[in-house]
């Protein structure tokens, strides 16, 4: 299984509810994807600035699908990461 954290940082503040509807646009679609166990996205409430994707994926494999489908083609690589910072933590459970 694939784990990964990915903390995002909207550069302008104008952009913060455009950011948060387009994620949730996303995680829906991600959702849906073959291979995605889960998908969450969090919109901090101790900077309204930071959002944070929580995904869990099968495989290597469904993840590489995942950067080829349409939530990451369609919604996140052209209309978000324009304007955002984008930190990735690939992980593991600590127990």
């Amino acid at each position: 299984m694939i784990h990964l954290i990915v903390v995002l940082t909207v550069r302008d503040e104008a952009d913060i509810d455009r950011v948060d509807g387009l994620l949730r646009e996303q995680g829906r679609l991600s959702r849906e994807e073959p291979g995605c166990i889960r998908f969450e996205v969090y919109h901090s409430t101790a900077d309204a600035r930071v959002f944070v994707l929580s995904e869990w994926w099968e495989s290597q494999d469904a993840l590489d699908v995942h950067r080829t489908a349409q939530a990451y083609n369609s919604v996140y690589k052209p209309r978000v990461l324009p304007l955002v910072d984008r930190v990735a933590h690939p992980s593991t459970l600590a127990e």
